[in-house]
């Protein structure tokens, strides 16, 4: 039976070479490598090389990866996934979790506890910010992007803009130095 690996990183400029690397480390004998450069925030799914493993992968064959979110989104995704792959017969080993397989009764109980203390967390970490731009409006400082004009000046593009002459929307971006998006939301609130 074959073993398949599978890597993800999030950036072009990232590779997925220390995963493979960290997984013939843990004594597997790659047979099949497949990686993503896609943000861990794309469900499995949607992951163009992720779907293609699942198209060669054959019941009774290992899928081993090096931690346990390279295989979903979030809890609810990793689940799903995990949950297809054993229904399939295919056993999945996270390095992570020691070469814990998955799909096995402790694997299973494990997911699950791991997957509420993340859940946890990313609700923790969602409070944790709506309290943080809650003092900082409170405390009077402005959120959201810098301006990349100011009140003068955009006064001045409006002003243009509305006159006789009706000075054009490249023409006010050449002139004041931003992008046409940028004059034209300024210009279309007036």
């Amino acid at each position: 039976m074959a073993t398949f690996a599978y890597a993800r990183c999030s950036k072009d400029t990232q590779t997925t070479e220390n995963q493979r690397l960290e997984i013939e480390a843990a004594g597997h004998k790659i047979d099949y490598f497949f990686s993503d450069t896609i943000s861990g925030k794309t469900s499995a799914s949607q992951r163009p090389q992720f779907m293609a493993m699942l198209k060669q992968i054959r019941e009774g064959e290992t899928l081993v990866v090096s931690k346990l979110d390279r295989i979903g989104r979030d809890a609810q995704d990793v689940g799903a996934t995990i949950k297809d792959l054993a229904r399939f017969g295919i056993k999945v080993v996270v390095l992570q979790l020691g070469n814990l397989d998955l799909t096995s009764t402790a694997g299973k109980m494990m997911l699950t506890m791991l997957s509420a203390v993340a859940e946890m967390e990313r609700d923790l970490l969602v409070e944790r910010t709506h309290a943080g731009l809650a003092r900082a409006k409170a405390e009077g400082k402005t959120l959201g992007r810098t301006l990349k004009t100011t009140p003068e000046q955009q006064k001045a593009m409006k002003a243009e803009y509305a006159n006789g002459t009706g000075e054009t929307v490249s023409a006010l971006a050449r002139n004041y130095g931003v992008s046409r998006a940028t004059v034209l939301s300024i210009v279309k609130a007036a």
